[in-house]
């Protein structure tokens, strides 16, 4: 039986939390039955990056109130896009958080990689640590948006037995294209599954592409969403992976005595 996936492809309300829970919570209402749901990258705030001492939340703790009951009311996995999450010492991380059918927490990650194009070193700060985490019995990872120009850090997780990535992402509109490739390519080279949701819409200074994604460890598009917002289911076989992983042992052949980072 394989896994079930729905990619929450949304248009997000710039710097209103209050009306972004709103809607993802009649998104729910709306769900086939399915294993796990993915949500974007800040899909509370958007980039509405100049007032994140106002809509930040405070360590967090709201936004997982919210995904921790929509976990449990729906019994699903939530893999929860990412919020700005404001640290006791003033500080904001743009962070994902991993939630359970039980409404528990399993892991948060921090974006390491902070994009200078949409000016986030200015407001957030960077994480450091790793996305591993287990869900379902699978071993799985989380990234966040820039993150996947970066191979060697998708690569220090996939040696790990990580089979499945998901991609959190406001990814703009002007390199949709860079998104594909770069989504393709890591699943590719790390024989993986990469679960991959982007946000559509429009900001004060952005469009975003959507193009949301679910990509086998062949490579191959097993779904794809357009630039609309919508709910875009994916079915994935997690035995696909050992069996690439057999057919080109990529892992075994690895010769990291004569790499140089």
């Amino acid at each position: 039986m394989g896994l079930k996936i729905a990619l929450l492809q949304i248009d997000i309300t710039f710097g209103s939390p209050t009306e972004n829970y709103r809607h993802v919570e009649k998104l729910f209402t709306n769900l086939n039955q399915v294993d796990t749901v993915v949500l974007p990258e800040l899909w509370t705030t958007g980039y509405d990056l100049t007032r994140l001492d106002e809509i930040a939340d405070e360590n967090g703790k709201d936004s997982f109130a919210f995904i921790s009951n929509l976990a449990k009311k729906y019994n699903v996995n939530i893999v929860a896009g990412s919020v700005a999450k404001k640290l006791p010492d003033s500080n904001v991380t743009n962070t994902l958080f991993i939630v359970n059918r039980n409404g528990e927490l399993v892991k948060e990650y921090s974006k390491a990689h902070l994009f200078r194009l949409m000016d986030e070193e200015k407001h957030l700060v960077e994480g450091h640590e790793n996305g591993l985490f287990e869900l379902e019995e699978h071993f799985s990872a989380g990234v966040i948006c820039y993150d996947i120009r970066f191979p060697e850090w998708i690569r220090t997780h996939m040696l790990e037995n990580t089979k499945i990535l998901y991609v959190v992402a406001e990814w703009p509109k002007p390199r949709i294209d860079h998104w594909r490739a770069l989504l393709i390519s890591r699943a590719i080279e790390n024989q993986c599954f990469v679960v991959a949701c982007n946000r559509v819409g429009s900001d004060p200074n952005n469009e975003f592409g959507g193009h949301s994604i679910i990509v086998g460890p062949w490579g191959e598009i097993i779904c794809e969403a357009d630039n609309e917002e919508t709910i875009l289911y994916g079915e994935i076989d997690i035995d696909q992976v050992e069996k690439v992983r057999k057919t080109i042992p990529i892992f075994s052949d690895r010769r990291p005595d004569i790499y140089k980072l």
